[in-house]
């Protein structure tokens, strides 16, 4: 490979970084993945044989251990310790006192108290829980256990349900207690395996959500709170609604999750990406679990040298938390032409080593550059901003690599690219 390649290949490498997020959602992003499971359970009758089975893993395992790092997990028990303790006094001091965790506390019988949790898990999916509470307190007044609701009319259920939005949640919870009182005699699943096995439109996390809080299952559960708590916490920057991250997600909501409190756990990690750890603008100085969060501590990394250098300070939003998004190089903006030419050429050589500065020419912005080449873009178009033929049959190497990163699919085969630079 040749020098120039090489310089290339490295700039390219921090052109094609990208920068990372996490999506908000109390239960939006559960309620999806559970309609995603559900819908790939109904297509899976026929059943592969164990040799396609393993072929068809292996190579998401080589992958998912491939791309874990242990900066993303936690260290040792005694970390796992220190986070559940901090959590579980924070959310003892400063939980909301909300109806469905009174019921959940106060009831005794544990069929009772199961669906005091599932009636709110399934009204709580894509609907805020300031709008809830009403509709939850008004649903459990006239269906105070699941015998009342099993001997209700679908036309009542849509009737009360009226303004919650997606009737099918409330028709097939109105089924679930059906098939409790008929199937399984007045009793609910104790776990979260038969929970999601048994009873329909109950997908994964509302199955540990029931199982942990109503029976003391300890088992974890991941929200679209959850995740993005777990992804700042662990620095996670990559998209937490891929199969692989959201794997890694339920791992460590099975490692952190107290055995002995498991529902006040999980109660507890949502109720702090509810409330603190918020999408914008999060509460970093209020958080109970601040000193094990690596995105703040980069964050106080990062500001320390921003205010050495006297650039702009990052915040929490910024640091590792916007996942799937890209950014073009940049630099600094100077207020002569001059200085700019002068930081422009120490942040490629920053990229790429050392470049002759009287060799440099300057073509234009990045895209615009790209955007001049296109095909219809030549005669006489707005768009091309940079004079250059348009008849050429082989593109330049930059444009290659141009094209390699607009259009992913399309393979560059590196021969050219080195017969291209000699």
């Amino acid at each position: 490979m040749t020098p120039l390649v090489s310089r290339l290949s490295r700039l390219w490498a921090i052109m094609r970084k990208p920068r990372a997020a996490v999506g908000s959602g109390h239960r939006r992003q559960a309620a999806s993945q559970e309609r995603r499971q559900k819908h790939a359970k109904s297509n899976s009758q026929a059943k592969p044989s164990a040799c396609d089975a393993g072929l068809a893993r292996q190579p998401e395992e080589v992958v998912l251990q491939a791309s874990v790092s242990p900066y993303h997990l936690f260290r040792d028990v005694a970390e796992v310790t220190a986070f559940r303790r901090s959590l579980l006094s924070w959310y003892d001091q400063e939980k909301r006192d909300l109806p469905w965790r009174r019921r959940a506390e106060d009831e005794v019988d544990p069929d009772r108290r199961a669906y005091a949790v599932w009636v709110s898990e399934v009204m709580l999916q894509q609907t805020q829980v300031a709008t809830v509470i009403n509709y939850y307190t008004g649903w459990m007044q006239k269906w105070p256990t699941l015998q009342d609701l099993a001997s209700a009319s679908l036309e009542e259920v849509n009737q009360l349900w009226a303004g919650l939005g997606y009737y099918s949640r409330g028709r097939r919870l109105q089924e679930g207690a059906r098939k409790v009182v008929e199937e399984l005699g007045g009793h609910m699943p104790r776990t979260a395996e038969t929970l999601q096995q048994l009873l329909p439109g109950v997908g994964r996390y509302t199955a540990g959500a029931i199982a942990s809080i109503a029976f003391g299952q300890a088992t974890g559960v991941v929200d679209g709170n959850v995740a993005r708590v777990l992804c700042r916490v662990r620095a996670i920057g990559a998209d937490p609604s891929s199969t692989l991250v959201s794997q890694r997600l339920w791992g460590l909501a099975q490692q952190l999750v107290d055995p002995a409190r498991p529902g006040d756990f999980n109660q507890a990690a949502m109720e702090l990406g509810a409330t603190v750890c918020t999408p914008q603008r999060p509460l970093c100085s209020r958080c109970p679990v601040q000193s094990l969060c690596r995105a703040r501590q980069r964050v106080e990394r990062e500001q320390l040298l921003a205010s050495r250098s006297l650039s702009g300070n990052p915040d929490v939003e910024e640091c590792g938390l916007l996942a799937g998004l890209w950014e073009f190089p940049s630099v600094t903006w100077e207020p002569s032409e001059q200085l700019q030419r002068k930081a422009l050429l120490q942040e490629l050589q920053r990229w790429a080593g050392p470049l002759p500065a009287t060799r440099l020419r300057h073509l234009g912005e990045v895209f615009r550059v790209y955007q001049g080449q296109q095909p219809g873009t030549c005669k006489g178009s707005k768009r091309s901003q940079v004079s250059s033929p348009c008849s050429r049959k082989k593109p330049c190497m930059g444009q290659q690599v141009l094209d390699n990163f607009f259009r992913p699919h399309i393979t560059t085969d590196a021969s050219n690219l080195n017969s291209a630079a000699q």
